[in-house]
């Protein structure tokens, strides 16, 4: 065995879903813990553990341990599409699982705890197997659990725990994603959302439920859950660099699905004036309608602001007609990826366009970013009402009868934020929020004490 090992005080295995807003929480989580001394393993798909340990090699101590070959066996292109696809990842991931753990018992650093994305609820079922503590690891907004648990209650007939009045009240309807089906209709949930659901299963049994925020942020919703379960909130989750800079070299997530134009981005944004901005950019996983993508190209033009507008590859075919083309190297730039920390970062940008998954607003968030919220579906719409009516980092742009935003009403919250009253003081709280974000992370704050409560614990088991 390594002989390293030794200087180790606990060994944690991770389990992040597939996807880089899953991947990307969970690998820096895995990077601070590192930090503080514990051996980590991190283990998904084949591709995504070979991407992750070329990216992170030159800059985190982490292992990587594939448990799931989706090349010989088939992603989500595969047969059977999504559902085809997390059947086979269960049936063949959770036995190569406890085959992974099992080779480490025996060791000077036995793994001692399993860190499970809270997608892959079946997980629980290994560490109770294999008698290790266990941790389910939320990545989507405290608030946007809290609200989706009475549904889970109402869907197993839950009744112990007591479900407490939600202290959120008001907040927006969920909008389902457009994703391949998982199955017919069943009672009155449709399959998407009771797979969602599933998040909850066995987190009552938990030594702790994780989540990608920090108190100050979500303080009146993390106490009610911590009435339910072991709550601790362990963000914000972004690389050390761009908060407290007591991480080693972690400047970067390591792990993107798309080729990012980096050289390119920073050569405009370098030209540009301080908060002159507006950049775009709606995530990793929605999808656009075309009419969507028009509106708000014409709303980037009338704007007559410069644009940095990140649209992946899969989505360009949807942009209108000759737009790339059309628009002056000074006043614009559409590239299919880029590193979006980094340009938020930027001086030039001080406007963010955003779909509000809650990596992007956690991020905007902790760099002092003020967003027009423009969400898709599922937690989305939550984080959208918090930005905007909770934390008042930003405004929504209103949507019409067919779910679009259009090019005036995107164009006008734009004009809010680079100027005015409001703006300022939407400049203001995002600038309070992000003094707070890294007060969070940094020695002695909220989400440390927590870490470090964490591995305390770890020692005596």
């Amino acid at each position: 065995m390594d002989k390293e090992d030794d200087k180790y005080k606990a060994h944690i295995i991770v389990l992040p879903y597939h996807g880089q807003g899953h991947m990307n929480p969970m690998l820096q989580f895995s990077k601070r813990l590192a930090a503080k001394g514990i051996k980590i393993t991190v283990t998904t798909t084949l591709s995504n553990t070979k991407a992750m340990a070329a990216a992170a090699a030159a800059s985190c101590s982490i292992n990587f341990e594939s448990i799931y070959d989706d090349h010989a066996q088939g992603g989500v292109a595969g047969p059977g599409g999504f559902k085809g696809f997390l059947e086979r990842f269960e049936a063949t991931a959770s036995t190569n699982l406890i085959h992974l753990i099992t080779k480490f018992q025996d060791s000077n650093n036995p793994v001692k705890c399993l860190i499970y994305d809270a997608n892959i609820a079946w997980a629980s079922n290994v560490a109770n197997e294999l008698a290790i503590a266990r941790a389910s690891f939320f990545t989507q907004s405290c608030a946007f659990v809290a609200s989706c648990y009475p549904m889970h209650c109402d869907l197993t007939g839950v009744v112990s725990p007591p479900v407490p009045p939600l202290p959120m009240p008001g907040l927006p309807e969920l909008r389902l994603p457009n994703l391949p089906s998982l199955g017919p209709q069943v009672g009155s949930y449709p399959p998407i959302m009771r797979y969602i659901l599933s998040q909850f299963d066995n987190t009552e049994k938990a030594d702790w439920v994780l989540f990608n925020s920090f108190l100050n942020l979500e303080e009146e919703v993390i106490n009610w859950m911590s009435g339910l379960w072991p709550v601790r909130a362990i963000g914000p989750t972004l690389p050390s660099l761009y908060l407290d800079n007591r991480v080693k070299d972690d400047h970067d997530y390591g792990f993107n699905i798309f080729k990012q134009e980096t050289e390119a981005c920073f050569k405009w944004l370098d030209s540009k004036e301080k908060g002159s901005v507006v950049y775009v950019s709606f995530g990793s996983a929605a999808s656009l309608a075309a009419e969507q993508y028009a509106e708000v190209g014409k709303a980037l033009v009338h704007s007559c602001r410069n644009f940095l507008w990140a649209v992946k590859p899969s989505e360009e075919d949807k942009l209108p007609t000759n737009f790339k083309s059309g628009i002056s190297w000074e006043m614009g730039m559409v590239v299919a990826w880029c590193p979006q920390l980094a340009v938020l970062a930027h001086e030039a940008v001080g406007c963010f366009v955003s779909h509000c998954g809650w990596n992007s607003t956690l991020e905007a968030i902790s760099l002092g970013v003020p967003m027009v919220a423009m969400p898709q579906f599922l937690d989305q719409m939550t984080n959208a009402h918090l930005v905007e009516h909770v934390w008042k980092v930003g405004i929504k742009a209103k949507t019409g009868d067919g779910g679009f935003s259009w090019s005036e009403e995107i164009r006008a919250c734009i004009e809010v934020i680079m100027l005015g009253e409001r703006g300022r003081e939407i400049m203001a709280n995002v600038c309070r929020w992000r003094a707070l974000a890294k007060e969070a992370v940094d020695e002695g704050g909220s989400s440390d004490v927590c870490i470090h409560e964490i591995i305390a614990k770890l020692t005596t088991f």
